[in-house]
């Protein structure tokens, strides 16, 4: 009697998990950007939320709550109710978070539930278009001539392009002086007004600058060259195999939000990224579509986060 309740109650629990995938969405859906807008997260979050509001017949609909490294927006979504209706985008610096304050307001590793990545932004090393460093090699070799001479521009400590430029440093054996600014625009002035050497920035954060020819680009991560800047080799190419930091952005849930959920807004991601506007827009940004499996997607978090760990420690970021 007992098994066939049990069978009766297990039955019943997964046909109202269909029925509320079924359903999904009845009402609008936030997708919060923990970051203020304009950035390559907050727009290709837009990207994706116009893509999904024409797929699921409700709006998506993209707020910005920026501060604190990410955190604030984060923990909004972190203790949202677990229904599908607020997500957030989330991006590879929540993988740096446990090493860049001493304590979360929230489990890292069992707060949110990852859905699926949208978008793989490479990382370039950027000069300005008069540095005295043509190459990649040339840059390497200044710095193991003259440690913590050369300098590299971030939007503050802690971020993400610090934790890439220190990632660098290791696997290119030099030593680089940090020099943080208030944000990343800020920190592209000082490139291009020779306060700084080099940024480490991703692909859409440069591409107008490098265009308009005012920086240059010694190098581009990733396995392959992009096809809007052919003439930037790979780090593997310019001799820096080591270094692989590629940017990646998508979406994520509060931890209990329903399977069928996560498994049809996984879906309706992966069809908007195989729509033409959809790659024409990433090929825009020099970014490759996602679209990962959601365990698939939980792996690479958990260990881009050990990754940090070590580059952490070199990089002496004094926790918050």
């Amino acid at each position: 009697m007992f098994i066939r309740t049990f069978a009766a109650a297990a039955l019943a629990a997964l046909a109202s998990l269909h029925a509320h995938a079924a359903g999904y969405p009845e009402k609008p859906v936030r997708i919060i950007v923990p970051y203020s807008p304009g950035g390559a997260v907050d727009v290709v979050a837009r990207k994706v939320a116009q893509k999904l509001q024409e797929q699921m017949g409700q709006p998506f609909v993209i707020e910005n709550k920026p501060g604190a490294t990410g955190t604030i927006g984060t923990q909004q979504v972190a203790r949202s109710d677990a229904d599908g209706y607020t997500l957030l985008a989330i991006d590879n610096t929540y993988s740096v978070l446990p090493y860049v304050f001493k304590k979360l307001p929230w489990d890292h590793a069992k707060a949110l539930t990852p859905i699926t990545v949208a978008a793989f932004t490479p990382v370039v090393i950027a000069v300005r278009s008069e540095s005295p460093y043509k190459d990649l090699k040339s840059l390497v070799a200044e710095a193991r001539s003259n440690p913590d001479k050369l300098t590299y521009g971030t939007g503050g400590s802690g971020s993400a392009p610090h934790f890439s430029a220190e990632a660098f440093a290791m696997a290119a054996n030099v030593q680089l002086m940090h020099v943080p600014y208030k944000g990343a625009g800020e920190a592209m002035t000082g490139l291009i007004s020779n306060q700084v050497d080099m940024l480490f920035v991703s692909t859409p954060s440069a591409s107008s600058q490098i265009k308009g020819g005012k920086v240059r680009a010694l190098a581009v991560s990733g396995s392959k060259r992009l096809e809007s800047f052919p003439d930037i080799p790979t780090f593997a190419e310019a001799g820096v195999p080591a270094f692989g930091v590629v940017n990646w952005s998508g979406l994520a849930a509060p931890a209990g939000t329903p399977d069928a959920v996560i498994t049809r807004l996984h879906a309706e991601v992966k069809k908007a990224l195989n729509t033409p506007d959809m790659k024409q827009f990433l090929a825009s940004m020099s970014a490759e579509p996602g679209g990962m499996e959601p365990a698939a997607f939980s792996k690479l978090i958990r260990e881009e986060t050990a990754r940090w760990e070590p580059v952490s420690k070199k990089a002496n970021v004094e926790r918050q």
